[in-house]
């Protein structure tokens, strides 16, 4: 099953376009550079949630269940 994609245009300044570039790694698109981004903050987000369900959550061995 094939998805089409729509386009559609974001309005960054040119300062921020030209960081967004610099980042981008040879042969990527913006949208590469984009998803690459959303993904590593994705996965930011969900090891400071385990970090912090595991510093501030009491546990209870398995032994003592």
């Amino acid at each position: 099953m094939a998805t089409t994609r729509q386009a559609t245009t974001i309005a960054l300044s040119h300062a921020t376009k030209e960081r967004l570039r610099k980042l981008a790694e040879k042969g990527e698109t913006y949208e590469d550079v984009v998803l690459r981004l959303i993904d590593s903050a994705a996965k930011r987000a969900m090891d400071e949630r385990w970090n912090r369900i595991l510093r501030d959550e009491v546990f209870t061995p398995l032994e003592d269940i």
